[in-house]
């Protein structure tokens, strides 16, 4: 199973995000759910990197199944906020994916 797990701080701002297992919903290189959570992670990632200039810290592993994005300190008030929407957007879509799919991906 994916779990994402989702930090906030006080203000409810997002400050980092982790997905971490296999969905193994069906066999390699067809496994829809793997797929489609890694192209959410990944675009919204990508997004940020081009719309707002940012470089989140990112943690992977080389064998995948573990990636862990932080977002950086002392961003400009309007960069963060829409750093926040990016990210918020990509957890919509991640609950949208673990409604459908709740054996292989949940959201905590």
């Amino acid at each position: 199973m994916i779990t994402v797990l989702i930090e906030r701080n006080a203000n409810q701002q997002i400050d980092s995000f982790t997905m971490s297992g296999h969905a193994d919903s069906g066999p390699y290189g067809h496994d829809l759910v793997c797929a489609g959570a890694s192209a959410v992670s990944f675009g919204a990632v990508n997004a940020i990197a081009a719309l707002c200039s940012v470089e989140l810290d990112i943690q992977m592993e080389e064998e995948g199944g573990f990636l862990r994005c932080g977002v950086p300190t002392g961003l400009d008030n309007a960069t963060y906020e829409k750093v926040q929407l990016l990210l918020e957007g990509m957890i919509v879509s991640l609950q949208s994916m673990a409604e459908e799919y709740s054996e292989y991906i949940e959201i905590k």
